[in-house]
């Protein structure tokens, strides 16, 4: 049983349906084009082996989505990462609009069999024998009913009913950011590509979606911006847009949405599995928004669980129904995945969610990224969540960074002291 019919509910869903299990996927909004508007609508490139595996590939190219190529600003100048002269193309995921991407994974799920899509059903608290979750109660138009299920799992986001109902702890750090995002039309971006601008420590993106829609978002200080976007929210975000460097014509486009923002989005993490309980995506893992790999987190996530417990609620192993102790241990190999897959990830995040500049070593490998096209290509397979921090970060890469940096300072223009 799956509570929440987004991206991770409905991935898992999916996968686990695939291997034998009947599987309950329920969600609280009666309305099958139901979506999550506050997402800048964007699938790093580590999402895209879960997205060839779900079969969505093709549907997603033909709802008009587009590669999440990007190019980032920075004070050392724009680190532009590019496929090595020969070598293979850089991977890619895409940008796609969560108002076409959630209805259409909805929609393969309802279809798949072995699903059962039940919309309108919240899901209220759980069943519970001898500290094990054994389903869940959920409110419907018909009024309360109880489900039970030999695994439940909490594919309902950040503000989780699954894991509050199981007692799951959250470990909370503040974002000393906040943000405001809008879609546009007619708002040409250098390259025809997505823009990031790092200003350190405020943020601002630019990403092209289908349609010709172009998604533009801030996330700035709090301490230094608040107070104004309050008081003035659009007024404020025009002004930040218009003052980026090399800034797209916000002025000549046309916004086609509300300006849709929060201004506290804490990061949480909670243990990802209890005694017959799992929790995918924001359940498990609420990142910061700056990066934009939630969408990317919450499929790779329920990969990971569908892999991990599904064979033993199929009852791969011949028996005709799993024991609760192959599942026990099904849900302990899916916590170490995603643990291990995740949580460096998620302490840097956290780190640089205090709203600081850039430390020295991050200062080190951004404008060196900048001058070299080697390590620009690194920098993407990092944003891209292709590799962890301690790859990102490897004495070699460190050391060529090193190098890059020293030489530029050997070979650039000695400065010029105005005498006065």
């Amino acid at each position: 049983m799956i509570s929440g019919a987004s991206l991770a509910g409905c991935a898992a869903a999916i996968l686990l349906a695939r291997q034998g299990v009947r599987v309950a996927l329920l969600e609280r909004r009666a309305d099958p084009q139901a979506y999550k508007v506050l997402c800048t609508h964007s699938l790093v490139a580590s999402s895209y082996p879960v997205l060839v595996e779900l079969g969505l590939t093709e549907a997603i190219e033909a709802a008009g989505a587009l590669h999440n190529d990007a190019r980032w600003w920075t004070r050392w100048g724009w680190i532009e990462p590019q496929a090595a002269p020969g070598g293979p193309a850089l991977p890619y995921a895409y940008n796609l609009r969560r108002s076409r991407l959630d209805p259409l994974i909805r929609s393969r799920a309802a279809a798949t069999p072995g699903v059962d899509l039940l919309l309108g059903h919240q899901v209220t608290g759980l069943l519970r024998e001898d500290g094990r979750t054994v389903g869940v109660r959920v409110s419907t138009h018909e009024g309360e009913r109880e489900l039970r299920a030999r695994l439940v799992v909490g594919a309902d986001g950040k503000d989780s009913a699954v894991a509050k109902g199981a007692g799951i702890a959250t470990k909370q750090y503040e974002n000393g950011r906040f943000g405001y995002l809008a879609q546009y039309r007619d708002l040409p971006l250098a390259g025809g590509i997505g823009q990031t601008w790092f200003l350190e420590p405020d943020m601002a993106y630019a990403f092209p979606n289908e349609d010709g829609v172009t998604v533009l978002a801030v996330l700035v200080e709090k301490k230094k911006h608040l107070a104004a976007f309050k008081a003035d929210p659009e007024g404020s975000f025009l002004a930040f847009v218009r003052a980026l460097p090399e800034a797209p014509p916000v002025d000549g486009a046309r916004r086609i949405s509300k300006l849709i923002g929060t201004v506290n989005y804490p990061l949480q993490s909670r243990r990802p599995t209890a005694p017959g309980l799992a929790l995918v995506g924001d359940a498990a893992l609420t990142p910061d928004p700056l990066w934009g790999v939630g969408c990317a987190w919450a499929l790779q996530s329920a990969q990971w669980l569908a892999e991990a417990v599904g064979p033993a609620l199929a009852g791969a192993r011949g028996a005709d129904s799993p024991g609760q102790g192959d599942l026990e241990k099904a849900l302990a190999a899916y916590a170490r995945r995603h643990r291990r897959s995740l949580t460096g990830h998620q302490q840097l995040a956290a780190d640089y969610a205090k709203a600081r500049p850039f430390n020295p070593g991050e200062r080190l490998i951004f404008s060196a990224a900048a001058r070299d096209a080697a390590i620009a290509r690194h920098m993407h397979r990092f944003a891209s969540r292709l590799i962890g921090p301690l790859r990102f970060l490897n004495p070699a890469v460190l050391a060529r960074a090193a190098v890059v940096n020293l030489r530029h300072r050997r070979t650039a223009p000695a400065r010029v002291t105005a005498r006065t």
